[in-house]
């Protein structure tokens, strides 16, 4: 919920600066057609530029590559801070009681319309449209093809309200405030969209009146019959009616001279408002090259690295062929073959069905095994550029849940180190294949695992834990 307001506050930002351009560049020209498609284009492109993210790669040559050890991976129960911030619950509360409050309005004023349109006398015109006449005591107005007036205006048959109403329907206007209505309620909290469906509006009864002008009725005829009619639809916001906007605008922009088509030049100013929102959201990927290829060797004092693996110990050593052999043995002074014995220890679950096991009878195994996982650590572990830069180094624990299907799930870090080794650690355990799932009493079960990478640059001291590790070291 959190990414989805980050990217809301993207929204509001740009509708913002969309808005701004339009107030002083186009609100006071007389081209009310294309205003409309500016308003309503800029206000999709709100939501859509915070989702169109460029992405471009650099190339960046290292001289030498950092030290990074892969420590024992074992099932390990840490306690993990599951407390949540107070301000991430009660803002995703408020924003969705807004939402709900803005969507629940704007259907409270459908069902109005279409309860009033349900209860009038209906009346098929030659043009598709249907007048609706109604007892009660409304002012004029249009939702989606139907008109809705009282007797009283009905019997005066004034053709200036029907030629108004007319132009609503046959310009699809209601399908504009359905639209800006739904991006309203996504935006509730945002002066800037109310501001925006006001104008839009506004552009809409602009362009109604200019339908009534273009029909030869008499324009000051039809400012008085504004005047006369100059009172609020109340409680059907989502009609077009004949005053929804001020009078004084309405007038003002029928008398106005028709802006020259230079003015349209003005348009261009998008282009370079969308170009920075585009930059703003780009990615930069960095692709790390070696001068020189790499070399893993062992890096741990004058001893080899070891890891603890069940009751058994794995050594590290330097290979030519495979860069690094592993031994198991059950003593430390003891070599024999390459593999890992698993305790057969029978562990009793906490819970009679858990979410997932710390440890079961038969833990999963890497395609490979303990052999195939470090060298897939090693050789896909790179030092963050950025992290190297400022010299962060340290020790990343991260977890992940080996699922039934033998699939990585949920891996996070628990201990944290800074944002790029976290999110290197992260996206390396991501990548991991398939492993052969683990089971309990014979059944396929979850289990949660737990590794500790350590980061160290050059020229400084890897971090001595209780735990063995894997020292992967590139060559100069």
């Amino acid at each position: 919920m959190i990414d989805f307001l980050i990217y809301d506050a993207k929204v509001a930002v740009l509708i913002v600066v969309f808005y701004m351009f339009y107030r002083l560049l186009l609100a006071k020209e007389t081209f009310h057609r294309v205003n409309r498609v500016v308003l309503l284009s800029t206000a999709l492109l709100s939501f859509a530029l915070p989702l169109c993210v460029i992405t471009t790669h650099q190339t960046v040559v290292l001289d030498a590559v950092p030290v990074v050890s892969v420590g024992d991976l074992r099932p390990e129960v840490l306690e993990e801070d599951s407390s949540t911030p107070l301000w991430q619950m009660v803002i995703p509360i408020l924003y969705i009681i807004g939402v709900l409050a803005t969507l629940g309005h704007t259907l409270l004023s459908v069902w109005k319309v279409v309860m009033l349109v349900r209860r009038s006398e209906r009346i098929p015109q030659a043009d598709g449209t249907t007048l609706c006449v109604v007892k009660d005591d409304v002012p004029p107005f249009s939702f989606c093809s139907y008109i809705v007036m009282n007797h009283s205006d009905y019997e005066a048959n004034d053709a200036a309200v029907l030629a108004h109403e007319r132009g609503h329907i046959r310009l699809h206007h209601s399908c504009d405030v359905l639209l800006v209505d739904i991006l309203t309620a996504l935006q509730w909290f945002n002066p800037a969209m109310w501001m925006l469906r006001a104008d839009l509006r506004a552009i809409h009864e602009y362009e109604a009146d200019g339908a009534v002008l273009s029909q030869g009725i008499n324009a000051r005829q039809y400012q008085y019959l504004l005047i006369t009619k100059a009172a609020s639809i109340g409680g059907y916001s989502i009609a077009n009616g004949i005053s929804h906007s001020t009078l004084k605008n309405r007038i003002t922009m029928m008398l106005q001279k028709k802006s020259p088509r230079s003015s349209f030049m003005k348009l261009l100013a998008l282009i370079p408002i969308v170009g920075v929102a585009l930059a703003l959201n780009a990615e930069t990927v960095n692709d790390y090259v070696y001068q020189q290829p790499q070399k893993k060797i062992i890096k741990k004092g004058k001893k080899n690295a070891t890891a603890k693996m069940g009751n058994n110990t794995i050594e590290i050593v330097p290979d030519t062929a495979s860069n690094v052999r592993l031994i198991t043995a059950k003593k430390a002074e003891e070599k024999k073959s390459v593999e890992v014995l698993h305790a057969k220890e029978v562990f009793t679950p906490l819970d009679q069905n858990p979410e997932y096991f710390d440890v079961v009878e038969q833990m999963p195994q890497f395609p490979g095994g303990p052999h195939a996982l470090f060298e897939f650590l090693a050789k896909n572990i790179r030092y963050p550029e950025a992290a190297e830069k400022a010299g962060c180094q340290g020790r990343v624990i991260a977890t992940f849940v080996v699922l039934k299907d033998g699939s990585v799930s949920n891996p996070k870090v628990v201990k944290s180190v800074s944002p790029e080794l976290d999110e290197e650690a992260l996206r390396v355990l991501n990548a991991m294949p398939n492993w052969t799932p683990g089971k309990q009493s014979g059944q396929v079960v979850n289990v949660k695992y737990t590794i500790p990478i350590s980061f160290a640059l050059p020229d400084s001291k890897v971090e001595e834990t209780k735990e063995s590790s894997v020292v992967v070291v590139g060559m100069k």
